[in-house]
């Protein structure tokens, strides 16, 4: 993938302060950090229970637990790779690691889901901090062929991080070390999020020659308004979108376009913005970015349909849910793995066919569960197709995102990572949104027609057909951009 901008691209690259090179050791650091700000998207949903009953939470409570995390954490990346750019990528990384962790144990000390709340947003704004610095060190510090790898690594990370979500924060909440219980979810990023913090020294440090402030009403902008359309996505289904949420979503309307106007007017006097306007003339990184948008839209509704289907409707504990993952983590890292090379000889058409069949894997997992939930054994089948679900996942969403920060100049990498970032997590908020409100319509029928096992596998279904179209959606898109010529991907 080029590093420099293409023909119609209007950034001129220019090179970044950085030196050239990162070390196995800074890469294992810049992995960690990405690492346990996804597992803490996910590990939350398998403690549910127990920290509703410990903490005498009510249901809303409890939603707000999972939702202030996502929104402080949206809303703040785009910010967050700015600060970088400005301040020191690593300089940065190692200070949002060092919160995270600090934040990590207060949410494991909150007495009241109150505490717990508050404890959730300084958890999130130090992930915003430290993730968009993965993705803008991996992008200056290596080469074309090393940052290929590179991202396939973090791709794997990041789907692991999710799976170990589901299966070792199950495993984590049933072992009640030392009498934590659900604790013991939070308690461990003190550890890791420590040594991370200190090992990344070895990490050469980054800025950007033509950063030099930030523009502070810019930043205000952006992150009201992603607030205002996170907000309702993520509160609107379970209050059954009251009159603030379209609102909100109004506003957001009024908001972007204040945002749009005050960046041009910005670029116009000569200063820095939080977000150049001229990224979005590449062609080929807006759509790319659209297109993330789909695929990144798929897992988190997949892995919140997924357990609530296993646990509630199948009575599976938190681990026996979590370990039916274990095939399609296996086919994930595989993917990971392979995919540098495969997209290296083969170019970008291996994305385009794995994500067509991860399209049609989602039909396939979506029927596989309804079989179970109807007597079938969990048999080689199963685990060989959930295998080969996750292969074409892996194939999928990784590669992505190094195209779509490639097409950037690398003056630019930190401001492209905070809106990759962004749109990951607005994808995954989607898609919990769209996928959810059919999972939820449908697993809330009348169970003398049906059985409980039925309704929820039957819901999972439909669930997964809305995934499947984003996915086939996101088929149509990329292969537009590669067909756009070399100008804008090299294949």
């Amino acid at each position: 993938m080029s590093g420099n901008a293409n023909d119609g691209d209007a950034i001129t690259p220019c090179l970044s302060t950085a030196p050239a090179r990162l070390s196995p050791w800074g890469l294992v650091v810049l992995l960690t950090g990405a690492f346990v700000v996804t597992f803490d998207v996910f590990v939350v949903n398998v403690a549910i229970p127990s920290l509703k009953e410990d903490l005498h939470a009510d249901f809303a409570e409890i939603g707000m637990v999972i939702a202030m995390y996502a929104l402080a954490f949206g809303a703040c990346l785009i910010v967050g790779g700015r600060i970088g750019d400005i301040f020191g990528r690593r300089r940065m990384f190692s200070l949002g690691m060092t919160g995270f962790a600090v934040a990590s144990v207060l949410c494991g000390l909150a007495t009241t889901p109150q505490i717990l709340i508050g404890s959730r947003v300084l958890q999130g704004m130090c992930a915003a901090l430290l993730f968009p610095q993965v993705y803008t060190l991996l992008r200056v510090l290596y080469d074309d062929v090393d940052r290929t790898r590179a991202f396939g690594l973090l791709g794997m990370t990041l789907g692991l991080a999710a799976i170990a979500g589901e299966l070792l924060g199950g495993l984590m909440v049933w072992s009640d070390l030392f009498g934590l219980g659900w604790r013991t979810i939070f308690f461990v990023n003190l550890p890791v999020g420590m040594v991370a913090a200190v090992v990344a020294r070895t990490i050469p440090e980054s800025t950007s020659q033509d950063a030099t402030h930030i523009d502070i009403m810019g930043a205000l902008l952006a992150m009201g308004g992603l607030v205002l359309l996170l907000v309702p996505l993520l509160e609107g289904t379970s209050q059954g979108w009251p009159f603030w949420t379209w609102a909100s979503l109004v506003l957001f309307v009024f908001a972007g376009t204040i945002f749009v106007g005050w960046e041009h007017r910005v670029v116009r006097h000569g200063a820095t913005p939080v977000l150049d306007p001229a990224m979005f003339s590449n062609r080929g990184f807006a759509l790319s970015a659209l297109c993330i948008l789909l695929v990144y839209s798929t897992p988190a509704s997949l892995f919140l349909c997924f357990t609530m289907t296993m646990q509630t409707g199948l009575g599976m504990t938190p681990l026996q849910a979590g370990s039916l993952l274990t095939p399609m983590s296996i086919g994930f890292v595989t993917a990971s793995l392979a995919a540098p090379k495969l997209t290296r000889y083969l170019g970008v058409k291996v994305v385009v066919c794995g994500m067509a069949i991860y399209a049609i894997g989602f039909v396939w997992i979506g029927h596989a569960i309804h079989h179970l939930a109807n007597g079938s054994e969990v048999d080689l089948g199963f685990l060989a197709g959930m295998a080969f679900f996750g292969f074409a996942q892996g194939l999928s969403g990784p590669p992505l995102l190094n195209i779509a920060i490639g097409l950037v100049g690398k003056q630019r990498a930190g401001m492209a990572s905070g809106v990759i970032s962004t749109v990951q997590q607005l994808g995954g908020t989607f898609g919990i949104v769209l996928a959810g409100m059919v999972f939820g319509v449908m697993s809330d029928v009348d169970t003398t027609k049906t059985t409980v096992a039925n309704m929820y596998s039957n819901a999972f279904v439909a669930a997964m057909y809305v995934n499947a179209v984003a996915m086939l959606m996101a088929v149509g898109l990329l292969n537009f951009v590669w067909r756009m010529g070399p100008n804008k991907i090299n294949r």
